[in-house]
């Protein structure tokens, strides 16, 4: 099975509150980020002819901002998944038949705080510290901001959550715009030709030498 038909499978299954393909988060993107006013499930698709070369990258990463993780792979996967990830983390396997639950995702407690403002944009999480009454931080660099809530006191981590789930729900009509237009975009391009590659010549073959002498003329 491969990724749009995983997709498929699990769509269905996010009930309440709106779903995000392709979220940059850290230095990956989640496949499927579910987001409801509760909680946010990040979801990694690993289909047939996918490697699990970046599952310790991606679960890092994850593991910073979503409250659930889970993975879904093919049966082909599973063996070698299963001693690269941690006990809190779900797996469903992904069959043409459905999802089958293999371990339920449990809940998360390592997400940090600078990891999840890294999901808005600076502007939002200026607007956030200074709801609070945080004074000083409108001409923060990015950096800045994330330096100061890595080492705060003043910024409940469920405060920001909520926000973050809250902004990313009301940008995601803007986002799908937007991937609507690209999508309209690409498909008004010309057709690119494709490279004209000369055809390789067969060496010619090397006729036989015979080693015998002809006679010489009398």
């Amino acid at each position: 099975m491969n990724d749009p038909e995983i997709r498929a499978l699990l769509y269905p299954l996010l009930q309440g509150g709106v779903y995000i393909d392709e979220l940059p988060t850290g230095t990956t993107r989640a496949d499927v980020v579910h987001i409801t006013p509760a909680f946010m499930h990040g979801y990694e698709v690993k289909g047939d002819g996918d490697t699990l070369q970046r599952v310790a990258n991606q679960l890092r990463c994850y593991a910073e901002v979503y409250d659930f993780v889970t993975f879904i792979v093919t049966e082909k996967h599973l063996p070698k998944l299963l001693p690269l990830l941690p006990a809190w983390v779900g797996i469903l396997v992904a069959a043409p038949d459905g999802l089958r639950p293999h371990r339920t995702a449990g809940y998360n407690a390592t997400v940090e705080p600078a990891a999840l403002a890294s999901l808005l944009l600076l502007e939002e999480v200026k607007q956030f510290l200074l709801a609070r009454g945080l004074t000083g931080v409108s001409t923060l660099r990015r950096r800045e901001v994330l330096h100061f809530l890595r080492h705060t006191q003043l910024v409940p981590l469920s405060h920001l959550a909520q926000f973050a789930r809250d902004q990313l729900t009301l940008r995601l009509p803007q986002r799908l715009l937007h991937r609507a237009e690209r999508k309209a975009e690409r498909a008004m391009r010309p057709a690119r030709p494709k490279p004209h590659r000369p055809k390789k010549r067969k060496p010619a073959k090397k006729k036989a030498v015979s080693g015998r002498k002809k006679p010489e003329k009398a």
